[in-house]
């Protein structure tokens, strides 16, 4: 059901490579309420990913950029002023990728070549992204920035590796730039901390359907899904939404507050 909760409005989507991702189902969800959005990913990710269908199917246009690289999103804002004719009222990142987790280096032996990339592609590019916003003075007042995370960055998850920290350091990027965009723009920054979703990057860490099986017997509510995702999305792009900033928003069925349930008691009496 759409209520035209985002009509008139304009943005930016990073991350949707296919229909699993959580930035896919966002842009879908967006296009319902009557935004409109420029969508970017990674060259390499879009040759990977499906991002062509969605464009098609939301209306929208595609612009390639590093999400690292500085000149990419000078360019990527500038230009997706020009196609939507006019500042941003909302940008998504949903961006993240650890070298360590993909080449099966343990927490203990990282290689910090590969460290220093998955930072800089998980984290780091929060920072870059909107210092390109700021410095462009490319967001309308009220406008709204969400960047997606992970409770590991709060508690240890321990084949989460170094996605932990970049997780940590995102949440931090995210209040440090969003006081500073409060007070001279007018402009939400926040972060959702999302249940274990089954995405093509998270599939990638080690363990992971036990995260989700864990997750889905601990939390009241049971997991958020991606869809569950993209609709909370929506509503901190909205206006409804427009005095909540520099937060990290827990959107996991209530797992983050659950100190046990009762399905995980019955699990271990057995």
């Amino acid at each position: 059901m759409a209520y035209n909760l985002l009509k008139g409005k304009k943005g930016i989507i990073f991350g949707a490579l296919d229909p699993n991702s959580i930035a896919w189902k966002t842009a879908e969800r967006v296009h319902e309420e009557g935004g409109e959005f420029v969508l970017t990913n990674a060259p390499i990710a879009m040759r990977m990913g499906q991002i062509n269908e969605l464009a098609e199917k939301t209306n929208s246009e595609i612009i390639p950029a590093d999400a690292t690289n500085e000149e990419d999103l000078k360019n990527l804002v500038e230009k997706s002023m020009e196609i939507l004719g006019g500042k941003l009222d909302f940008v998504l990142h949903s961006i993240g990728m650890s070298v360590n987790v993909r080449k099966g280096r343990h927490y203990t032996d990282e290689n910090y070549s590969f460290t220093e990339k998955g930072w800089d592609v998980s984290a780091l590019s929060f920072h870059k992204v909107m210092q390109s916003l700021y410095k462009a003075e490319a967001m309308n007042q009220w406008g709204s920035i969400v960047a997606l995370t992970y409770m590991a960055a709060q508690r240890t998850f321990p084949d989460y590796n170094d996605m932990a920290d970049n997780k940590a350091y995102l949440e931090s990027v995210a209040r440090s730039f969003g006081y500073f965009f409060g007070k001279e723009h007018k402009v939400r920054v926040n972060t959702i901390s999302q249940s274990p979703t089954p995405t093509t990057a998270g599939q990638g860490v080690k363990g992971f359907d036990g995260f989700i099986n864990y997750a889905e017997k601990m939390s009241p509510l049971g997991n958020a899904t991606a869809d569950d995702c993209a609709n909370y999305t929506v509503s901190l792009f909205s206006d409804l939404t427009k005095k909540v900033t520099m937060q990290n928003l827990f959107h996991d069925g209530g797992f983050s507050n659950t100190g046990v349930s009762q399905e995980v008691i019955d699990e271990f009496s057995k």
